[in-house]
């Protein structure tokens, strides 16, 4: 059996695998997820105030324009770099209800203690 047969039947197999387990419906949920661009730039971010519901899966893209800044949601257990000129994807799921904090915690410059916002999280 040639390399290449051996490959096509482990990927014939793991589709197999996936299909019995359901996987059509986790690709599903998967497109499905919410995705909320985050743009952050000295010394704020936009939107500084996100509405989420509680269990709902989404994706924060969060894009710097000018420094490598940090983001970072204390209660979540949450926190990233934020380069320049680069997309960073942060998965979340709120499981509680409430108001919880974000921060830039890469200090940029005189300002930086205004570069904070909140996730609203309802029922």
């Amino acid at each position: 059996m040639s390399p290449r047969s051996s490959q096509r039947r482990a990927l014939l197999r793991l589709a197999g695998l996936l299909a019995a387990a359901g996987g059509a419906g986790w690709l599903e949920a998967a497109e499905s997820e919410r995705v909320i661009e985050v743009v952050a730039k000295r010394f704020s971010f936009t939107p500084a105030e996100i509405e989420l519901e509680r269990g709902e899966p989404v994706t924060l893209a969060i894009s710097s324009l000018d420094f490598a800044h940090g983001f970072n949601v204390p209660d979540f257990g949450v926190r990233a770099d934020l380069m320049p000129g680069r997309v960073t994807r942060i998965a979340l799921r709120p499981m509680q209800a409430g108001r919880f904090d974000f921060l830039c915690d890469n200090f940029c410059g005189d300002g930086h203690e205004t570069m904070h916002g909140v996730l609203i999280v309802k029922e």
